[in-house]
């Protein structure tokens, strides 16, 4: 027998039932539409996470080939010298934007790419190849951060997708079909009623009759 709900099989809990199925297939209808909208916004998302890393990993490449002239031109202890001095990027500022529903990181962040005089180490004590390879991570940090905020976003995203097809799948495949067989329990049990009245008032009526001609 399929699942039911318990509840008693009366003409007022049938329409109730009735009520509960529209408003049930309705939310059903709208969290279908959020969850496809949702994985349309995911994957625009992923796109751009995909170009992104490319993009941070070809920077990445370029940065480290710029240190390793950094290295031949000045040699790895001066290098270090100059790392050490060199000034700290400002702070970032991690805010919150709403996209369909969900709360997603939005990364504020200064210009990441500095003047030589901005760095904080000796420009006399450097030369182009520092400056070169300065530039290049400051690039890389920039990428780095944005990639951050991006794939946040989509592990919020695909969390948020998995919890609305679990309501979706939950209301088409269970709360619905058991509305609906609960529905038609109390039909057929109120038909039976009606046909077993029925035929008790035909036989009172027959005995009554039988009486009356008796």
């Amino acid at each position: 027998m399929p699942e039911i709900l318990k509840v008693k099989p009366t003409r007022m809990e049938l329409l109730k039932l009735k009520r509960r199925v529209k408003l049930a297939e309705r939310g059903h209808k709208l969290l279908k539409e959020k969850q496809d909208a949702l994985i349309m916004e995911f994957f625009t998302i992923y796109d751009e996470a995909l170009n992104l890393r490319k993009e941070l990993i070809q920077k990445m490449e370029e940065a480290f080939e710029a240190l390793r002239k950094a290295q031949v031109d000045i040699g790895s202890l001066r290098l270090k010298e100059i790392a050490i001095g060199v000034n700290p990027n400002k702070e970032i500022e991690v805010r919150t934007r709403n996209v369909m529903g969900v709360r997603v990181p939005l990364i504020e962040m200064p210009e990441m790419k500095r003047k030589s005089g901005e760095r904080g180490y000796s420009f006399i004590a450097t030369t182009s190849t520092v400056d070169a390879a300065a530039e290049k991570f400051e690039e890389v940090l920039e990428l780095a951060v944005r990639l951050a905020e991006v794939e946040e976003a989509l592990k919020r995203l695909g969390r948020e997708i998995e919890k609305t097809k679990r309501r979706v799948n939950a209301l088409e495949y269970i709360i619905i079909p058991r509305m609906k067989n609960t529905i038609k329990f109390i039909e057929q049990h109120l038909d039976e009623m009606e046909r077993e009245n029925f035929f008790r008032l035909k036989r009172v009526k027959a005995l009554i009759e039988a009486r009356s001609q008796g």
